[in-house]
């Protein structure tokens, strides 16, 4: 059996699923005409970036195992600059809902990243700055990202995923998705595979 492996560029306001919840929410199914496709993991409707979406279940299912802890980066763009001691803190990790956060790597981007614009814009306050952090975590619980800022004092503004592992956006627009190259798909298998080996170990 020939398995579809693709990679989607989420804009913001869609749902990671097919089946609508309202009439007014754009879903996965107004992008891809794909049967049997399913999203790996989720990506919340206000947020944007990359969806990895599979028909394979068993591979789906090893890559959402919570303690398969892959690697997924944020460009996140949050209300004011955020000093070293909330940078620490994000990055050793925080108390969310009654839950520490694993530690993460996180850095203030120097500039702003080059993206797309956002549809509908983010609201700014005149008078106060933002700046974008570069978050990497290796867990996804629900809303987490901006639960983290939003508990060190900076509320995110506007959140992509820019890669999942070893997948990024690259040239992707918005509302675009594309097929995994072979070599992409071979190393997201040996991942998947070496995780769950290893966690039968212990």
């Amino acid at each position: 059996m020939t398995y579809r492996h693709i990679l989607f560029y989420k804009p913001y306001g869609v749902l990671s699923q097919f089946t609508k919840d309202t009439p007014t929410r754009s879903t996965l199914k107004d992008y891809i005409d794909i049967p049997d496709i399913y999203p790996v993991g989720r990506l919340d409707w206000d947020s944007e970036g990359l969806v990895l979406l599979t028909d394979n279940g068993q591979l789906q299912h090893r890559l959402c195992h919570p303690q398969f802890g892959h690697e997924r980066t944020y460009w996140v763009q949050v209300e004011r600059i955020p000093d070293a001691a909330a940078l620490t803190q994000l990055q050793q990790g925080v108390t969310i809902q009654d839950y520490r956060t694993r530690s993460a790597l996180v850095a203030l981007l120097p500039i702003e990243p080059s993206l797309p614009e956002r549809d509908p814009p983010i609201r700014f306050r005149k008078n106060v700055p933002t700046a974008w952090l570069e978050m990497t975590l290796t867990e996804g619980k629900n809303r987490q990202v901006r639960r983290m800022t939003a508990a060190v004092g900076f509320p995110t503004l506007r959140l992509v995923r820019v890669s999942i592992a070893h997948l990024r956006l690259d040239n992707l627009q918005p509302g675009q998705w594309r097929e995994l190259k072979s070599g992409e798909l071979k190393l997201l298998v040996d991942l998947a595979f070496a995780a769950s080996r290893k966690l039968k170990s212990k």
